[in-house]
């Protein structure tokens, strides 16, 4: 990666850090690990512990809360824009017991475009998953849309259109040979997601899962050239965070 982007992603300072009893490098380990691999926080606070580290996994939580976000944040500007046809779907996430929806949304390629977790699925969710992913960020609008056979999917693309978010020849496709693509990448999302329990709180579901997102964006390389290997991917990481050592990974 240029050193061009590497000094445009440097967007936080070592001041988020600061009142932290651990180094800026071992707390974006923590985060990583947690949003990379499938490890619970119990996990990780084993990993420290063999490495003669005392810390909690409640403080490896607060962590994961506070910084996944500031992860997701200075990423989105760099998602490359999808090619025209979209695949939408939802998929379940469980929170305090209970199934929660999570809207997301990539193109024929596989390129991230967005997400948004909601309580409920409805038209009214749906409208808001639509209004995030095509009018806030400005990504060019989608020519053609793949969703299943949802009824809130066609009432809620005709309001786009009315609404001028989407264009009125933009089609609307419901084969279910469409949606095998964001299906996968549901599994790719979710199979980082520690299996014992879930969330706690929608508050804690929504601010994590920025960070999973986040991730999987950098696996799937943000549209940047040349090898792209986990080095690498940690190097962005440091840069986001404004952090220049290399942490292991």
């Amino acid at each position: 990666m240029s050193i061009g982007i590497y000094s445009k992603l440097i967007l936080r300072s070592r001041d988020d850090f600061r009142d932290r009893h651990f180094n800026g490098l071992m707390i974006i380990q923590v985060v990583n690990w947690y949003l990379r691999y499938c490890l619970s926080y119990r996990d990780i606070e084993k990993l420290f512990l063999k490495r003669g580290i005392n810390t909690d996994h409640n403080t490896l939580n607060r962590w994961v809360l506070r910084y996944a976000p500031l992860l997701e944040k200075p990423l989105r500007s760099y998602r490359k824009p999808h090619c025209g046809e979209v695949r939408i779907d939802e998929t379940y996430i469980k929170v305090k017991g209970q199934w929660k929806y999570l809207y997301r949304a990539i193109d024929k390629n596989g390129t991230a475009i967005d997400f948004l977790l909601t309580a409920k699925r409805n038209i009214k969710a749906a409208q808001r998953f639509f209004r995030k992913a095509f009018k806030k960020d400005g990504l060019f609008a989608p020519t053609h849309i793949g969703t299943d056979k949802a009824l809130p999917f066609p009432k809620t693309i005709q309001t786009m259109k009315n609404e001028y978010i989407l264009p009125n020849h933009c089609v609307h496709e419901t084969k279910k040979s469409l949606q095998q693509g964001i299906e996968n990448d549901h599994f790719r999302l979710k199979r980082g997601i520690p299996r014992n329990g879930c969330f706690q709180s929608f508050h804690t579901a929504r601010k994590t899962l920025k960070g999973y997102e986040a991730i999987l964006w950098i696996k799937k390389g943000l549209g940047f050239k040349g090898k792209w290997t986990i080095n690498e991917q940690i190097k962005l990481i440091q840069s986001i965070f404004g952090l220049n050592n290399n942490i292991p990974v």
